[in-house]
């Protein structure tokens, strides 16, 4: 009997399940049911993989496309500027975002970011497409998905737009999930979801899980989990910080920390990603693999490298001035995890704290 791709996509999407259901991800057995039906592959017919330290544009007709489309990896779907502006989640991520959601039968949700499609799908296959609203900024994209739903059976609502503002004509909303990354959370979205409703959204290097207050307030904790995600964009740019280049007039000084730290700690790097928000790193290896030099820069002009026991700094934050000052206080606290520290959301500012919204405190911008 001849193996058709169908079929072969039934049997890897099932091993997929089962994957992240050992890993730990799928611990709701209607979540699991949903991964096991919905396919992946035709929400990415074509996809972006590093190799080797370059990208490589892989399709449908090349051997192998089936079963990365199928690996729990994420997948870049567009590219703008040599920049990926667009991907899949990887499953295991999106299952454990999806699982933080909390939904029930007959929950409407709004998704911000449509992207390929997918998440949108298992979320209309877990509740019933005319629960589901889902937003994109790029026209083109939302067509696209919206096309590739509607040849897959699902029909949510999909909509182009700034997902910053949500959707109000469709409000209050059980739920809200991004799939995108922000550096704070749009208070649009508080306004528009139910008190004693969820929001689970990409925050730094971290997703936040928010319950909504009767009083128009938001605070939860970070999940556990590492959390990567394309920066939120206009359409046809690709949202990543522009190196403004190496200023000529800077302050200097001793550099107190360990390159190591910004460089390399997982941890800390999340910490770091609430600090100094919409910041782009980078760093520099000798022949050893010991870090010689680490610089950051932000869309705001500011800019910070360390090398040779030296900082300099220009701009209108002090990024490593910033990194420091929070590198002690991680260091006081006992090396903290992302689910130690949390976010309140209220109308007029938004803060990260660690470990009670009482303790330790970063202001985030709105």
């Amino acid at each position: 009997m001849t193996t058709t791709v169908e079929d072969e996509a039934r049997r890897l999407r099932d091993q997929l399940a089962e994957q992240l259901e050992a890993d730990g991800h799928l611990k709701d057995p209607a979540w699991r049911a949903a991964f096991r039906a919905v396919p992946r592959h035709p929400f990415v017919p074509e996809f972006w993989q590093l190799t080797d330290g370059e990208l490589r544009h892989i399709t449908s007709r090349d051997p192998g496309w089936l079963e990365a489309a199928y690996c729990d990896d994420a997948l870049a779907t567009q590219i703008i500027d040599g920049v990926a502006t667009s991907s899949s989640t990887a499953p295991g991520l999106m299952a454990a975002m999806l699982d933080a959601l909390d939904v029930a039968d007959g929950m409407r949700v709004l998704e911000i970011a449509t992207g390929t499609g997918y998440n949108a799908a298992l979320l209309a296959e877990r509740l019933g497409g005319g629960n589901v609203v889902s937003v994109e900024v790029d026209p083109a994209l939302a067509d696209l998905a919206a096309e590739r739903l509607r040849g897959c059976g699902y029909t949510p609502t999909v909509l182009a737009g700034d997902g910053r503002g949500g959707h109000p004509l469709g409000a209050p909303y059980d739920r809200l999930i991004a799939t995108c990354g922000f550096s704070s959370v749009p208070y649009p979205w508080v306004e528009q979801v139910r008190p004693g409703g969820v929001i689970v959204c990409p925050v730094g290097w971290g997703t936040v899980r928010l319950v909504v207050g009767d009083d128009g307030t938001a605070e939860g904790h970070f999940l556990p989990t590492g959390s990567y995600f394309m920066a939120v964009r206009d359409a046809g740019t690709t949202g990543a910080a522009q190196h403004p280049g190496r200023p000529t007039d800077t302050d200097e000084r001793a550099a107190d920390l360990d390159l190591a730290a910004p460089a390399s700690c997982e941890s800390f790097r999340f910490l770091m990603s609430l600090v100094v928000p919409g910041v782009s790193i980078a760093s520099e290896q000798d022949d050893t693999g010991a870090f010689r030099a680490v610089e950051l820069w932000g869309r705001d002009g500011s800019w910070g490298r360390a090398e040779n026991g030296t900082v300099r700094q220009a701009g209108p934050r002090r990024l490593w001035d910033m990194v420091e000052e929070a590198h002690a206080v991680y260091e006081e606290h006992g090396h903290p995890g992302r689910e130690r520290f949390g976010l309140t959301v209220t109308a007029d500012r938004q803060h990260a704290w660690l470990d009670s919204p009482d303790g330790p405190q970063w202001h985030l911008p709105r």
